[in-house]
């Protein structure tokens, strides 16, 4: 109890000096507003009481907390541990991201890791508070947000392209997770933010990059 304690004062302390170097790292909630934040979020901070912890947006998900509209928590990276970690629970989480779920279900994603289904879940509940397939279910709507918001693609085409089963499991989906219906986030997006399609055949394709600050992009775009 006590190292959890100092885990958690050390993470909100994070919080209270907004550091971006922990974004993705961890979220963390607001019992009063239901609302769940990056750690960098310019909102006011919160009272220590009414802070949760969560590993993985899907746990601020699967225990009832919204996306701040205003950091955008799901957007960010996650932990870039899982991108090098061996173990089963690395592995189940770049499968996850790379759709094995969605195409393959839990079953398909176990056989791959050569563990029961149900041995995937727990260890995956253990360690990132969600099992496979709120993980999946949270990177289904990130997706299906970023398409709502910065294309003009019709709604219906936007649930199937981010993995949903059907109309009704993303419109249900995206109320959950943002509060608001597909068509109300797309009101809410910044007009410059949205696809247009343009006159001039060779001006480019424009991209979203999720990154973690501070970053330096210069030598990157360079």
């Amino acid at each position: 109890m006590t190292d959890q304690g100092t885990d958690e004062d050390t993470r909100y302390e994070a919080v209270r000096s907004r550091d971006a170097r922990f974004d993705g790292v961890f979220f963390f909630a607001v019992e009063t507003t239901g609302i769940y934040c990056r750690p960098s979020c310019p909102a006011v901070t919160p009272k220590r009481a009414n802070v949760r912890f969560f590993t993985t947006a899907a746990a601020a998900q699967g225990s009832g907390f919204r996306a701040c509209r205003r950091c955008r928590p799901d957007a960010v990276p996650g932990s870039a541990e899982w991108n090098v970690r061996a173990d089963v629970v690395g592995r189940a989480v770049r499968l996850i991201a790379d759709g094995v779920v969605d195409r393959e279900g839990v079953a398909g994603l176990a056989g791959r890791l050569g563990y029961s289904a149900r041995q995937v879940q727990r260890q995956l509940t253990a360690e990132l508070g969600a099992g496979p397939v709120a993980l999946a279910r949270a990177q289904r709507a990130h997706t299906a947000r970023v398409l709502v918001q910065t294309t003009g693609l019709p709604i219906t085409e936007i649930a199937f392209a981010s993995g949903f089963a059907s109309v009704r499991q993303f419109n249900d989906t995206m109320r959950a997770v943002y509060a608001s219906t597909p068509s109300e986030l797309r009101a809410a997006a910044p007009k410059h933010g949205r696809g247009r399609r343009t006159a001039t055949p060779n001006a480019g394709i424009p991209l979203r990059l999720a990154h973690r600050g501070p970053y330096r992009a210069g030598p990157v775009f360079d």
